[in-house]
């Protein structure tokens, strides 16, 4: 995005941030509005000068302000999140773990397991499980679609029991 930027209007990510700061806008809608209005952006460069300039996107937050926003309002949520990262690392020294705004994914070489605090209530574990057939906790990839074959709902720490370790497991191993 960055390039296309400079290579449609000339001027780098950084001008754009000081042309916007010197409107005195803070409201990400009303940035967009006036950099379509005003410069004639699409709304893809609009929304990605909005998201730089406040910085309010992932790539402008720190891995552990990204997990804190994640859990705020949903703490009883964290110890199961901490519960299932301990499992996983001890898989393998080859893990990256990559917190995203509302996820954080577990790559191996590619992304085999998401974390995502899905409700005040419930953790949503997507796995990549190709070739699996979905079994009691688990279940189909529901909202996550592509980015996981399948999902196991977790309300308690208890439940990342030797069961769900061994689907994290294989799709980890499936990962390799």
């Amino acid at each position: 995005m960055e390039e296309g930027l400079l290579e449609k209007t000339g001027k780098s990510l950084k001008d754009w941030i000081e042309v916007v700061k010197k409107t005195e806008l803070d409201k990400h809608k009303a940035i967009i509005d006036y950099l379509k209005k005003e410069h004639g952006f699409t709304h893809g460069y609009a929304n990605f000068v909005a998201l730089k300039t406040l910085k309010s996107d992932a790539g402008s937050m720190d891995d552990s302000t990204l997990l804190e926003n994640q859990y705020k309002g949903k703490e009883s949520l964290k110890p199961i999140y901490d519960k299932l990262v301990d499992e996983i690392m001890t898989f393998g020294n080859d893990i990256t773990k990559t917190p995203k705004k509302d996820s954080v994914s577990m790559i191996r070489k590619r992304q085999f397991a998401l974390i995502k605090p899905a409700t005040k209530t419930r953790i949503d574990l997507g796995l990549k499980l190709e070739g699996k057939e979905e079994q009691g906790r688990l279940g189909s990839s529901g909202p996550f679609g592509a980015m996981c074959t399948h999902r196991v709902q977790l309300t308690s720490v208890d439940e990342v029991d030797a069961e769900v370790l061994s689907w994290i497991k294989e799709a980890y191993e499936m990962a390799g």
